[in-house]
This record gives structure tokens, C-alpha cells and sequence, in this order.
């Protein structure tokens, strides 16, 4: 799927009309359509797909159309819906726009309409969800240069692309991987290109505490940016920065409402994701961040972006897409980017 693909999902209990407007939609406008045969098994597959466009029929059972609209309007009130039915009657299109449907169409469809009304109510849904969308305030915390780029490089990127405020915070230079200065360097340049603000420490490599210190300094950022979703390592982690810097995180961001752990190339077995955000419109912006690193990229294999692409690639079972990145959750009360959402803005 290109990642601006509109996505539509068609609720009919007619399995021959469903076949009909997925063909016509595919063929002639590049959809990716998925089905449902009414509309219980459409409000599940809404939460998990996240269509730019719903279209239903209205006489179903279980669930029927205007009860499904009805259901989507308080759940998902950006998401365009059409109603269609085979009765052509003033009482059904009287109800559907009162269930506030976007368009009524009649059967049999005319495949030059549907085909014109799904393109102009996908752009319309996608303007309103950017609208509606709270910009968060991210807070990204990484004990060594390029920690925090090859943990969560592609949901920055998305997070960038939606517009969010980012915040990098390194807490130390990287000495004991190579030249201070030139590390210093090289994540001023990452931070310029997705345009965060960067905050790099001078606490001793190899030997950070997870203790008051470290806390303080995360604290004195926290405080000043006042985030909404904070990533940092996993104290799954052989190395003991990694694991330090977990551990001060999460006391210093303790009153943060999203607080959500990334995989570094010394993660151990024991990492355990539970979310998994899809990166697909984003992995060679990624590649473009790790690429600032040229001190370490000649000598890390991890580095390597037939590497990032394949750990990529791998998570995408648990997904979706071809491209993911996988987070362990410490708390969640803000919205992730990234998944289905933020690869279809980047078109």
C-alpha cells in the first residue's frame, strides 16, 4: 500500500455488492478496501484498520446502517460514512442525514460517482482529523548519541511530520564510542533535521546513575517542556547506562501521562513490546537520522540500514505495514502516532 492510499472499509451483507465496490474502488482509484458483512463486525474492524472512508448499507442484520452510523459518529466522528441502499425512497435519505451521514448513494451504484464521492470525502476526513489532533509535546531520553535515533527514529520522524513539538534529551557524549566533540556534533545535525530541540549532558559514559543526579536533570527538562509522551530505554538492557537511564526516567517523568520503553541494539530476550507503531512512510527518514552518526556508522552493524530495515521488517508481524517500531508501555493516556494515521499524512 503507497502511503497515501485511501482506505475504505464496505459493510454489506451482500457479499456480490461488497465484491463490486471493491473492485471499482481498487481498479479505478488505488483503495485498499477491506470488507465486513454488517455492522458489529465493522465497528471492530474500524478500531483496527482506521479507514479514511466507511460505506455501508443500510439494511443489514445485527447491526444495520443507521445504527452503525450512529455507533461511529460517537467513537469516531471524523471518519466520513456513506450510506447506501437499494430503496430509493425521501424516508431513507431523511434518516441516513439525520444520522449525519456524508453522502447517500442508491443501488445500483454508479461506479463514476462512488469512485468521485470516496476521493473528495478522504481528503475531506483526513483534513478533519489533522484539525481535530492535539499536538503532543514529545520528550525523547537517551543516555548516548544516537540512542534515542535508533530506538524511536521513525516515530520521531512521524511525530515531525504531524507537527509536534520534539525534545531530544542525551545525557552524555559518548566518549567511551568516540570523540566527544564529533558526537556532540553529529546530534546537533540529527536534531536539526527533524527539527527538535536538543539537550545533550555531560554525566560520564559508562558510568551513569540511576539515582537523584540523573533524576534532577531529567526533571529540570521535564519541567521547562512539560511533555505529553516520553521514550526511553528499556531496563531490558545489558548495557547499565541503558538501564540507569530507564530508571531515572521514569521517576522524573512520573506525573507524564505517556511514558513508553524502545528496543536498543543491547535490549535482551526479556523485552517485551506491547505497542507496535507502524513506520512505513518514515524508515529512510530514519535511515537519513543514523546516517548523521558517521562517526559510528563505519563500525556498528547495527547501524547498517539493511539492519534498521529488517528489525523493521520483523516487527511488522506484530504491526502490521512493512515497517514498525515496538514500545513497551510504562503508562498511556495520550495517543501513539505513527501506525496507520501518520504514513497516510505524509502524502
Amino acid at each position: 500500500m503507497s502511503v497515501d492510499a485511501i482506505r475504505v472499509l464496505v459493510v454489506d451483507d451482500d457479499q456480490d455488492v461488497s465484491l463490486l465496490v471493491k473492485t471499482v474502488l481498487e481498479r479505478r482509484a488505488g483503495c485498499v478496501v477491506d470488507l465486513a458483512p454488517d455492522g458489529l463486525v465493522a465497528v471492530e474492524k474500524v478500531a483496527e484498520i482506521r479507514p479514511d472512508v466507511v460505506i455501508t448499507d443500510i439494511e443489514m442484520p445485527g447491526l444495520n446502517g443507521l445504527e452503525l452510523l450512529a455507533e461511529l459518529r460517537r467513537k469516531v466522528p471524523a471518519v466520513p460514512v456513506v450510506v447506501m441502499t437499494a430503496h430509493v425512497s425521501v424516508e431513507y435519505a431523511v434518516s441516513a442525514l439525520r444520522a449525519q451521514a456524508d453522502e447517500f448513494l442508491t443501488k445500483p451504484l454508479d461506479n463514476a460517482r462512488l469512485v468521485e464521492v470516496v476521493r473528495n470525502l478522504a481528503e475531506e476526513g483526513r483534513r478533519r482529523r489533522e484539525e481535530g489532533r492535539r499536538k503532543e509535546i514529545v520528550l525523547a531520553v537517551g543516555a548516548h548519541p544516537d540512542d534515542v535515533e535508533i530506538g524511536v527514529g521513525g516515530v520521531l520522524a512521524a511525530h515531525a511530520a504531524a507537527g509536534d513539538e520534539i525534545t531530544i534529551l542525551t545525557l552524555s557524549r559518548g566518549a567511551r564510542g568516540g570523540d566527544a566533540n564529533s558526537r556532540q556534533n553529529e546530534s546537533l545535525a540529527a536534531a536539526e533535521l527533524i527539527g527538535a530541540r536538543l539537550f545533550l549532558k555531560d554525566l560520564v559514559d559508562t558510568e551513569i546513575s540511576g539515582g537523584g543526579s540523573t533524576v534532577r536533570l531529567i526533571e529540570e527538562v521535564v519541567e521547562q517542556i512539560q511533555p505529553t509522551i516520553v521514550y526511553t530505554h528499556s531496563a531490558h538492557d545489558r548495557h547499565q547506562d541503558h538501564r540507569a537511564v530507564n530508571g531515572a526516567t521514569t521517576v522524573a517523568t512520573r506525573r507524564v501521562g505517556t511514558v513508553a520503553c524502545y528496543q536498543s541494539p543491547s535490549s535482551t530476550i526479556d523485552f517485551r513490546p506491547t505497542r507496535f507503531v507502524r513506520i512505513d512512510g518514515f524508515v529512510d527518514q530514519k535511515l537519513r537520522l543514523l546516517d548523521c552518526f558517521g562517526s559510528q556508522t563505519a563500525s556498528r552493524a547495527y547501524l547498517e540500514p539493511e539492519f534498521v530495515r529488517a528489525t523493521a521488517r520483523y516487527w511488522s508481524r506484530f504491526g502490521g505495514g512493512v515497517a514498525v517500531e515496538p514500545l513497551e508501555i510504562v503508562r498511556e493516556t495520550a495517543a501513539f502516532v505513527g501506525a496507520h494515521e501518520l504514513t497516510r499524512q505524509e502524502g
